[in-house]
């Protein structure tokens, strides 16, 4: 860890220009696609006077071209303004923070599901590979990788909500209900149980067949071999020595995945009306609001980096020999 100023240095400016390069790129797909704001609120006002459809696009700046809109977005970043919201008459800063904590209830909760089951799975089928259980396991995650997340949404909300009435068909919360907040606390719990587990299901497949990997790749080390021939019992040389080891891709993977998950977080937010930045983002696209829709990317890509940087260092503080720099 000595070397960690220059390593954090380094990996925020590729982090800076990474996310610059995203700006420039849906920036341009969006302002290359026909129709804008203006253009929407032109169609559900039923008509619009010429003169009025030029005043708005000088005041929301889309008369100016195309370079220069973009130079003044960037200039307004560096100032922490991600624009405006027209359609929600909201800075689009805010409405951001205000989704933001049901996104992060979504990806935690998702996270802790996916990883935990996926490494209990992993485990399970590396110590009984070859076997019935092994074979099990595979063919579960692989239905379970394999299976839209979408439709196994919906076919979620058919069973558990509708034909067996036992959680919520979407929402965050109860509407109109009166609860302190021990309550409060469990009805978003009740509520977080179909889109978390919706959307951890793919994921835990991953993780699954990732450990079991590990593990089997381990075992076959020889500092396993050693541990085996002092007569070690089987257990201890799992949790003991091959765990700790095989986990270490895990949590590459933990980091890399959280694009995956903000993606996947659309369509689970969307099916669950869920009110987060995935929500905002797939409303923001029909209501071609370009502001917001562009801040939700720059902010969803600013909170991959800053975790990707956060994984590498957790990575190395689990395993000594690596070395940030």
């Amino acid at each position: 860890m000595k070397n960690l100023a220059p390593y954090l240095a380094r990996r925020i400016g590729q982090g800076l220009i990474t996310i610059a390069a995203i700006i420039v790129l849906n920036f341009m797909i969006l302002h290359l696609a026909p129709g804008d704001t203006v253009d929407l609120l032109a169609g559900e006002f039923g008509a619009g006077d010429p003169e009025y459809l030029a005043q708005l696009r000088a005041e929301f700046g889309l008369d100016q071209p195309l370079y220069v809109q973009l130079g003044q977005y960037f200039l307004n970043i560096a100032q922490f303004d991600l624009g405006y919201s027209y359609r929600n008459a909201t800075p689009v800063l805010d409405l951001i923070l205000d989704r933001l904590p049901a996104t992060l209830i979504l990806m935690l909760t998702t996270i802790l599901i996916a990883f935990t089951s996926g490494l209990l799975l992993g485990v399970v089928a590396a110590r009984r590979v070859n076997t019935w259980t092994d074979d099990l396991i595979s063919v579960l995650a692989l239905l379970c990788y394999a299976t839209p997340l979408f439709w196994l949404g919906l076919m979620g909300i058919v069973l558990f909500s509708v034909k067996l009435g036992l959680l919520p068909t979407g929402g965050m919360y109860t509407i109109g209900g009166r609860f302190n907040v021990w309550q409060s606390t469990l009805d978003v719990m009740w509520h977080l149980i179909l889109p978390a587990c919706t959307l951890a299901v793919y994921h835990m497949a991953i993780y699954t067949r990732l450990m079991r990997a590990s593990m089997l790749e381990v075992y076959n080390l020889d500092f396993i071999r050693t541990a085996r021939s002092k007569g070690l019992r089987r257990g201890r040389i799992a949790f003991g020595h091959v765990l700790p080891n095989a986990i270490l891709p895990m949590v590459t993977m933990l980091g890399v995945q959280v694009g995956t998950l903000l993606g996947g977080a659309v369509m689970v937010e969307t099916v669950f009306n869920w009110p987060g930045l995935g929500r905002l983002a797939f409303d923001a696209v029909f209501q071609r609001d370009y502001n917001l829709l562009l801040g939700t990317v720059i902010f969803a890509s600013a909170l991959v980096v800053l975790i990707n940087i956060a994984t590498d260092l957790f990575y190395a503080v689990l395993d000594p020999r690596i070395e940030v720099a």
